[in-house]
């Protein structure tokens, strides 16, 4: 029997078998998840009499809330396309995503209300322009609750479209299928932990990568799902004590803010059981301080792009006995091994697999159910990223051992030649986040008339900590190789400058040593 693949399947079975559940936290609001899917009903039939064709791009300019949720099933139910919009974008740049999707609907927050004129003169191609408001509790008022016909849909067909975030150059849209998004479900509930009991933080940004995966993961068990409007740290502590959530996803950044909130330890974190780290590498440091600051927690990273919906790795414990408590924390910050319907190879410039020694440094590249269909009205680019056999060039370095673990060393473009050696920002902004006075670091290559170019290190402070350049070189200096080690450091008390979903703009950090330069640094 062939049915087709979708993720409308999610939120079907959420409905039928978990109907009386509150499934949906939203700020004061509440849902079961009966009365979600007939909001997302409303929404479908209340689009397609706006006159959104199969196809059409549905746009949405919002933090995490219950209507970008809805929207995630309105729109592909509508056979549109959902488009949620990084909101930290500058009006220009949100109104090329804009005129190059070609979008007909924008959904919008109403503290977006005054980049609107801006946006609206620039994007004549946008026909309706809904506010998350009043505005939108009438356009669903118009609609009806009415159950998608699963058997009408083309599997092939673009369900979601997510353009990058820009940090490495200008943003590409990544167009995931209702195919490649439920078998990405499918996988990534394998990995869940007691699913009937989960209570999940949508901590990461739903215009983020598929929310990494849990919009369509979490609705298709059942579980509680509390939205996060903006990642704050008290308020977060404040959430999982209110609604003892059990799982979240961070990045690196924010675990640092949750471990050194003043006053966490006024709140009651108990139920926390899982947290993931991704988004960028996560160091055994950082793993074991958030499992001190929440004893409770197991922390582990993982790994993944847009472009594979995103997860694609997991440090998830294979059964393999640890060696000792360090082996423990350093897995666990590891990329980790592949998820169910995924391959993973690290392989050299010929795509032949480099030695699987922990050592050799290689390409990630990936094929599975989960990776993109290509970029969107960009065939050239899709050419350049998919290669032979449909492998994915995931465009970051690695290394793999003998038990298919995967740890990432850097981007490709990040990698640091110096003197004709291959330095790893990510090995060495690890051994400088194991100092107790560093907040956050990141470390970028430098031009220098010997080497070529070598490791400079921007650092910040934890507050009312002191630490100078001179301490922190003296640090590193039995933890790193000579030629490892920056030659460069800087110390500063103001976080450093990140990108809307959390991490930090190196690109940026880099060009103020390259500016005037010969040789320009790509990120």
């Amino acid at each position: 029997m062939l049915i087709p693949l979708t993720p409308l399947r999610c939120l079907i079975r959420a409905v039928d078998v978990f109907g009386s559940r509150v499934g949906i936290i939203s700020g004061a609001r509440r849902f079961t998840y009966a009365e979600f899917g007939e909001r997302v009903g409303r929404l479908a039939t209340a689009l397609v009499r706006l006159g959104i064709r199969p196809g059409d791009r549905v746009g949405y300019l919002s933090f995490n809330n219950h209507q970008l949720l809805e929207g995630y099933y309105g729109a592909p139910q509508a056979r549109a396309i959902v488009m949620p919009l990084n909101v930290r974008l500058a009006p220009e740049e949100l109104a090329a995503i804009l005129r190059h999707s070609g979008a007909r609907v924008l959904f919008y927050e109403p503290d977006f209300a005054p980049i609107l004129e801006h946006l609206r003169g620039a994007c004549p191609a946008v026909e309706h322009w809904i506010g998350l408001d009043d505005n939108y509790e009438e356009l669903l008022r118009q609609g009806s609750p009415e159950r998608a016909d699963i058997l009408s849909y083309d599997e092939n067909s673009i369900a979601e479209l997510f353009y990058t975030s820009g940090s490495t150059g200008t943003p590409k849209g990544v167009a995931l299928s209702h195919r490649t998004l439920y078998l990405h479900a499918l996988a990534v509930a394998i990995c869940y932990r007691e699913p009937a009991t989960v209570a999940e933080l949508h901590t990461i940004p739903l215009f983020h990568a598929n929310g990494w995966g849990r919009p369509q993961v979490s609705t298709m068990l059942g579980t509680k799902q509390i939205m996060v409007r903006r990642f704050e740290p008290q308020a977060v502590l404040s959430l999982i004590q209110e609604h003892r959530a059990t799982d979240m996803s961070l990045v690196p950044t924010m675990a640092q803010a949750l471990i050194n909130c003043p006053g966490r330890a006024a709140f009651d974190t108990s139920s926390l059981r899982r947290v993931m780290i991704g988004g960028a590498a996560a160091s055994p440091e950082l793993v074991g301080r958030f499992e001190e600051a929440f004893p409770s927690a197991e922390c582990l990273a993982g790994y993944g792009l847009t472009e594979t919906s995103p997860v694609v790795t997991t440090s998830i414990w294979n059964g393999r006995p640890y060696a000792s408590e360090q082996d423990r924390l350093r897995r666990q910050a590891m990329a980790g091994w592949p998820i169910p319907g995924t391959e993973v190879r690290v392989v050299d410039a010929e795509m032949r697999d480099v030695p699987r020694d922990g050592a050799t440094i290689g390409e990630v590249v990936v094929r599975g159910d989960q990776v993109m269909d290509g970029y969107f009205h960009d065939p050239e680019a899709t050419r350049a990223a998919l290669s032979e056999g449909q492998w994915f060039h995931t465009g970051d370095m690695g290394v793999w051992d003998d038990q298919a673990y995967i740890a990432i060393v850097d981007r490709k473009k990040e990698i640091i030649i110096s003197g004709g050696e291959n330095i790893s920002s990510i090995e060495v902004e690890r051994a400088i986040a194991a100092h107790p006075a560093v907040l956050e670091c990141a470390v970028v290559s430098a031009p220098d008339e010997k080497w070529g170019e070598v490791p400079a290190a921007i650092v910040t402070r934890k507050p009312e900590m002191t630490l100078t350049a001179e301490e922190l070189s003296q640090f590193l200096a039995g933890r790193l190789s000579r030629y490892k080690q920056p030659r460069i450091i800087e110390i500063h008390d103001q976080p450093l400058p990140k990108t809307g979903t959390g991490k930090i703009r190196k690109l940026q950090l880099r060009e103020k040593y390259w500016a005037g330069k010969q040789k320009r640094v790509q990120g």
